[in-house]
């Protein structure tokens, strides 16, 4: 006879009982938590501005998408600010480019050939320019340009016109051909009139007296003497024959005493053709030099000098002493 094997009881899991109830009465089940109102809101008076970085984050309810309301918050932002953000670039409708960026000299009414508005300035702040013309090895001509005042600013052109900044524009018998962003350009064989134009970063063309600032140089068998706007001398420049004045004769006396000047700087007004003789008295030895037209004048302490000149070119010339620096007068050639 076999006996039955004794096994261990399994424990009993817990049991969740549902609470009793007696029959014929309700149900009775645990009430659902009150819903906390929303705070009451008092909508800003009219016209009352509205902060934007003071408003508390606002969580989206559920199922609202984000991207939306973040887009709604943004623009509202935009709206609120207004005028108060970044400056604009833009100029005013009316206004030309030159007018709006340009803040030095006076823009003139004056354009050149080229249809670009003369920028003025007084002659102690305008840009001078020289230029020499060499003979390539396989034709044509190098050109070197010397400035005083004056630096290349490639990287700014198109912008504001700002004192001593620009470029330069070479006009070969009359025509613009080139632009230079330095002071070195070339220009084809030939005989040639050619004419270095200095220009502000707006295109403007500054401009002394009404003319612009310029040189222009003779291109032929070989380099002429460069013309110049108060610039240098050229060790070897000579000066170049005078033709017949069309124009009467014209004397202007000066005296030199230490670093007076009498009569005081001043501007002489010459048509071009005309002949202008320089008499000038030094108490000191020195040298004359006309700027331009390369022409030099010894001076002897109290012994008068004279210099006389066909004014063939026109621009602005100083009239300076070497050894002393001192601006005598200033020639205006139209």
């Amino acid at each position: 006879m076999t006996l039955p094997r004794a096994t261990a009881p399994r424990p009993a899991a817990p049991r969740t009982t549902a609470p009793r109830r007696t029959h014929g009465s309700p149900a009775t089940t645990a009430p659902p938590p009150a819903a906390t109102p929303p705070p009451a809101t008092t909508p800003p008076p009219v016209g009352a501005a509205l902060s934007v970085a003071a408003a508390p984050p606002v969580a989206p309810a559920p199922g609202v998408p984000v991207a939306p309301l973040v887009a709604a918050v943004t623009l509202a932002a935009l709206l609120l600010t207004g005028c108060g953000g970044r400056a604009t670039t833009h100029h005013k409708p009316g206004t030309s480019h030159q007018e709006a960026t340009g803040s030095s000299g006076t823009l003139l009414a004056a354009r050149d050939e080229g249809g670009h508005r003369l920028r003025e300035l007084p002659a102690a702040d305008a840009p001078t320019v020289r230029a020499e013309a060499r003979p390539d090895s396989e034709g044509g001509w190098n050109v070197h340009l010397t400035v005083e005042r004056f630096r290349f600013t490639p990287e700014s052109t198109g912008g504001a016109a700002l004192p001593g900044r620009g470029h330069a524009r070479l006009l070969v018998d009359g025509r613009e051909t080139a632009r230079l962003y330095g002071p070195w350009g070339y220009v084809p064989p030939g005989a040639h009139t050619l004419t270095v134009r200095l220009h502000a970063d707006d295109h403007t063309v500054w401009a002394v007296s009404g003319a612009p600032v310029q040189t222009t140089v003779s291109l032929g068998g070989t380099p002429s003497a460069s013309a110049s706007v108060t610039s240098p001398p050229a060790a070897s420049a000579t000066a170049p024959p005078s033709p017949r004045p069309t124009e009467p004769g014209r004397t202007v006396s000066l005296t030199i005493t230490g670093t007076t000047v009498q009569p005081p700087p001043s501007r002489i007004e010459l048509k071009k053709g005309e002949r202008l003789t320089l008499r000038v008295t030094s108490d000191r030895a020195d040298t004359l030099h006309v700027h331009g037209y390369d022409r030099e004048l010894p001076l002897s302490p109290g012994t008068p000098a004279t210099l006389t000149l066909t004014a063939d070119r026109t621009g602005l010339f100083e009239v300076e002493t070497h050894e002393s620096g001192l601006v005598l007068t200033q020639l205006v050639v139209r």
